[in-house]
């Protein structure tokens, strides 16, 4: 099936490289571009996307507040937040408005590919720095929350041995160091494609949509190293 898309985004040499990556991909369909977060409600009712990739940053309506108002009217079109801001406050405000992805502007091609296919197959991405920082966050609220900081440090990690195979407990605790498909290969020394089979294998095993909600779940089962 086509995946319809619409870039809403201010720069215009941005978009276009946004937009020829997606032509790359023969189920892509980039069926109309806009430069303001105004423009996005009528792009969204005359096209009716799957996704929409949307800048964070522009000069009338910005693309949170765009978020908000598409996915109250227009549930059914996922949003795919873009943004220069790895900070955990604007990721979080951007996925409570209703964004099903928040992806970094210094993302590379397939980063993006991935992100389009997952947030159109229903689940949510995280750029995977974006991942690392909220992880780092997560640990830091846990710390205070715990009256022995020390006590926290020092949990024993017990690996989920009983449900993952010590490989997929490898990818998960990567996963959970932020890296990405690539980065992941190239630690193990193993394909892309090999650890997108992994991935996919864990989500599967763990009951969860995505890769946030994997190291979320593992975090708080002590099965990964928050380092």
């Amino acid at each position: 099936m086509t995946t319809k898309i619409v870039i809403i985004d201010d720069h215009q040499l941005f978009r276009e490289g946004v937009k020829r990556i997606l032509d790359f991909e023969n189920s892509f369909d980039v069926v109309a571009e806009g430069d303001d977060g105004s423009e996005a409600m009528g792009l969204v009712e005359t096209h009716r996307p799957d996704v929409v990739i949307m800048d964070i940053n522009m000069p009338n309506t910005n693309g949170v507040e765009a978020t908000r108002l598409l996915t109250e009217k227009y549930p059914e079109s996922k949003v795919i937040i873009l943004s220069i801001h790895d900070d955990e406050n604007y990721v979080t405000h951007a996925l409570k408005t209703g964004a099903s992805g928040y992806l970094l502007k210094e993302m590379d091609a397939d980063a993006l590919v991935e992100a389009v296919k997952v947030v159109a197959d229903g689940g949510s991405y995280l750029h995977p720095k974006v991942t690392h920082n909220l992880v780092n966050e997560y640990r830091r609220l846990a710390s205070e929350g715990t009256n022995n900081r020390s006590t926290y440090m020092q949990v024993e990690i017990r690996r989920p041995l009983h449900l993952l195979t010590r490989r997929e407990c490898e990818v998960l605790q990567l996963l959970a160091d932020g890296k990405s498909n690539r980065g992941i290969g190239e630690a193990l020394y193993i394909s892309e494609k090999t650890v997108k089979n992994h991935v996919s294998n864990i989500l599967q095993k763990m009951n969860v949509n995505d890769r946030t909600q994997a190291v979320v779940v593992a975090i708080k089962n002590g099965w990964v190293e928050v380092r």
